[in-house]
């Protein structure tokens, strides 16, 4: 599968050939839907919590007698059915995070992939390299390409100018190869892979 190579200004810059085992594939939804709830889940904090009947500090005496009231026979004021007392069945802090196997996640991560090409919205570029950190030059190439809502993905480090550039520009988001990921690449409506990023993809899948 061939694909247009093109520069920052908008220039064709030749060709690159896409692995048809990577950009290839016809993508499956559940696969995505897995992966992203994974992702999702790991990065969920679970730091919610609420007091329970025994970190209620009330008194523990009976309320009134057991018996000749005509109440129901209650015990502590800390129980959930009182004004001020614990919360029955409330959130714990706790870890959200489940298991996926390698496997699964490295052929989502295909499938991710995959349907950024079907879908036409990816856009391999020669290089991500600025002379001088202006935002304001950036955006002007990025209207030349039509990004102004996408993943850039760059080689093993992302250039400095480049990189102080994008960060100030709202819905464009900008990783180095290793952090590529299934929900950052769903979350974007474009995908910009560099040169450098496609073949390391091509190493890291072989």
């Amino acid at each position: 599968m061939k694909l247009d190579i093109t520069t920052l200004e908008g220039k064709n810059a030749g060709s690159v050939d896409l692995n048809e085992t990577i950009f290839g594939l016809d993508p499956r939804a559940d696969l995505l839907a897995r992966c992203v709830r994974w992702q999702l889940a790991k990065r969920q904090a679970g730091t919610h919590a609420v007091k329970n009947r025994s970190d209620i500090d009330r008194t523990t005496k009976k309320l009134y007698k057991q018996k000749g009231t005509g109440s129901a026979r209650h015990g502590a004021a800390s129980a959930p059915q009182f004004r001020g007392g614990g919360r029955a069945f409330g959130p714990v802090v706790r870890s959200h995070a489940h298991d996926l196997p390698k496997k699964v996640r490295a052929l989502a991560l295909r499938h991710a992939l995959s349907s950024k090409v079907k879908d036409a919205s990816l856009i391999v570029v020669d290089d991500v390299q600025l002379s001088e950190p202006k935002t304001k030059a950036l955006i002007e190439r990025f209207g030349k390409l039509g990004l102004a809502n996408a993943l850039i993905i760059g080689g093993a480090e992302i250039e400095v100018n480049f990189q102080r550039a994008a960060r100030n520009i709202p819905n464009i988001d900008v990783l180095p190869v290793q952090g590529i990921n299934v929900y950052d690449i769903l979350r974007r409506e474009k995908l910009v892979l560099t040169k450098a990023a496609v073949d390391a993809l091509e190493a890291r899948f072989k």
